[in-house]
């Protein structure tokens, strides 16, 4: 689950899992979840969701007819998931790689860890501390390898691209925790039959 198209697709999938939706609430939804990490357009979304609709995943209908015939208002499409789509949606949230751990595919895979199985919540969060712990020794490496070379302004920048990444990993740690806790045998899969 790398690509933008595939994170794309899995969002779309998991939004409709919860309601059948019309495009404009559906990217709505999408900005909401997909937020601080990118703005959809409707020249990502429909494009989507053609592909989604022929791929069999979800289906369209229409709502109401227009409330009058002067209205000037088309019925609205609404998608909604397939059972061929819900059975996507679940084969793609059990997959577990490492594109998985990076920045948009974990924020989308992390808006449904509701639906996601324990064991494959903690690969995910296991995967995702791996990566900000390779980014936290980048970064420290760059800090102290430009430090001479760059201005207080960039310094301070990267300092607190630092601090975010440290943020992150705490979290990550916690979430790790509550998840071994809640589940405990997941940690020595020999005592569950």
């Amino acid at each position: 689950m790398s690509t933008r198209g595939e994170v794309l697709e899995l969002a779309i999938l998991g939004q409709l899992q919860e309601a059948p939706m019309h495009g404009y609430e559906l990217r709505k939804h999408l900005n909401v979840t997909l937020g601080t990490i990118r703005t959809l357009s409707y020249g990502s979304l429909y494009p989507c969701l053609k592909a989604l609709v022929a791929g069999g995943w979800i289906e369209q209908a229409d709502t109401a007819a227009p409330p009058h015939a002067l209205a000037g208002r088309r019925a609205r499409i609404v998608y909604r998931l397939t059972t061929a789509g819900k059975e996507r949606l679940a084969d793609s949230l059990a997959q577990v790689d490492p594109g998985a751990w990076e920045d948009e595919s974990f924020a989308v895979r992390f808006s449904l860890f509701q639906e996601t199985d324990p064991q494959t919540r903690l690969q995910l969060l296991e995967g995702r501390r791996a990566r900000m712990l390779q980014r936290r020794a980048a970064m420290r490496e760059r800090v102290r390898a430009d430090r001479e070379r760059r201005d207080r302004y960039t310094l301070e920048l990267q300092r607190h691209g630092l601090d975010l990444i440290e943020k992150e990993i705490g979290w990550l740690e916690e979430l790790i925790v509550a998840e071994r806790t809640d589940n405990p045998l997941q940690d020595n899969p020999e005592e569950n039959p």
